[in-house]
């Protein structure tokens, strides 16, 4: 009987790790709902910086508690403190500004629901993978003429300005970059410290932008509710399960799943802020989640080497 417990044990990590891009993705969309529940009552990087800060002390309490080990070089602080600029301060950053000056949740999901799409082209691109195929190339296209389908009615209704687009294709750059960064230049390490290096870099650089900030806090449940969602369930498991995923060479399942973040942040977006669900959205979030499929799917894209 006791030769059976290592292989069950096995099963049960693989088993583990399957789920875990699921979970990661079904925690990733209930982000942009967060942002649209706290951003009337606090500035965007102000509201930040509390989740950095307190996200900071709960990583800092486990990291003590656990004895996990810091970085070893220099280089690798260096590294880590680049992706949390990347994947904390600019993608967050993007979206909660974007929400902040009237950009709905499904539509800033739908945007920045594309990096999967940038990160095969620029695999490709840069020759760690092979060539854009055929068929990649038509899931762009797809994809890209679903967001113009989506966003060209907002802009028509006022809900998509100049500013709230940029401040959205700002964090599509940044969550990007940083998955490639960290694929390419983080080694393996604690997730705890990891995080906590990120977290700590992305509060440096939001920190000013918050003292820039016109309007208070206000202390309102739906703030606080927001506060602790962003701190307990998106900080410290989403993003612990995004390091994680991307270190375990899991990454190309996250990337798979990901066409289903948009569609997922829409119905919930519908449900809880009755946020239109018209049939040209619906048929815009349909071409886009088809023609992210159809790019990391393919086979050029789901070599072992690429990043999400």
């Amino acid at each position: 009987m006791t030769g059976l417990h290592p292989a069950a044990d096995n099963n049960r990590r693989d088993a583990l790790l399957r789920a875990m891009p699921i979970l990661f993705v079904l925690i990733w969309s209930t982000g942009f709902v967060v942002a649209r529940y706290g951003m009337p009552y606090a500035p965007p990087f102000t509201f930040l910086c509390w989740r950095y800060g307190l996200s900071i002390l709960a990583f800092l309490v486990w990291v003590q508690w656990s004895g996990a080990l810091w970085p070893a070089t220099r280089m690798q602080w260096l590294h880590l403190a680049v992706t949390g600029l990347c994947m904390h301060a600019g993608y967050l950053g993007g979206v909660w500004a974007a929400v902040r000056s009237g950009m709905g949740a499904g539509t800033v999901s739908l945007i920045v629901g594309l990096q999967p799409v940038l990160t095969a082209l620029w695999v490709t691109a840069s020759g760690q993978g092979q060539r854009v195929t055929a068929r990649q190339w038509a899931g762009l296209a797809l994809g890209l003429a679903g967001l113009l389908l989506v966003v060209g009615r907002k802009l028509g209704l006022g809900e998509v300005t100049a500013f709230n687009l940029g401040c959205a294709l700002v964090a599509l750059l940044a969550i990007t970059a940083g998955t490639l960064y960290q694929k390419r230049f983080v080694a393996p390490c604690d997730v705890r410290t990891a995080n906590t290096v990120q977290l700590g870099a992305a509060l440096i650089l939001s920190l000013p932008l918050a003292l820039l900030e016109t309007g208070g806090v206000e202390l309102h449940p739906e703030l606080l509710g927001a506060l602790a969602w962003s701190v307990l369930v998106l900080t410290l498991g989403g993003s612990s399960l995004l390091y994680l995923l991307v270190q375990r060479g899991a990454a190309t399942r996250v990337s798979s799943l990901m066409y289903l973040v948009p569609p997922c942040t829409a119905l919930l977006a519908w449900w809880l802020f009755d946020e239109q669900l018209t049939t040209t959205v619906l048929v815009g979030l349909g071409m886009t989640a088809v023609g992210v499929w159809l790019v990391v799917r393919a086979p050029q894209v789901v070599a072992p080497q690429v990043a999400p």
